[in-house]
């Protein structure tokens, strides 16, 4: 038995089902504004469609990543706490 067998498995949060009325954000081609971007948190990687809430350079912003299609995404960069909160709306089906 090796160490990685002991780690339980473990699922980040999954995203709501969109609810009635939700905000269609808009969604940009992904690009390298930065040399570094820290992933602060992420939905389950179980999922055809991930989300990732992102922070780099005192800006933050959310990356949809389909794997279906090979695409990566993202909304425009804005203050941490804009973007977190964009990030929270996606995972109650607030925003799209």
């Amino acid at each position: 038995m090796t160490w990685w067998d002991e780690i339980p498995d473990f699922h980040g949060p999954h995203v709501a089902s969109p609810q009635p009325g939700n905000v269609k954000l808009t969604w940009y081609e992904s690009t390298q504004r930065a040399q570094r971007i820290r992933v602060v948190s992420h939905t389950c990687e179980c999922r055809r469609m991930t989300y990732e809430l992102c922070a780099a350079a005192g800006q933050g912003f959310v990356r949809r990543t389909d794997r279906e299609k090979g695409t990566v995404r993202e909304t425009a960069w804005t203050l941490n706490a804009v973007a977190k909160r964009t990030f929270d709306q996606i995972l109650q089906g607030e925003a799209r």
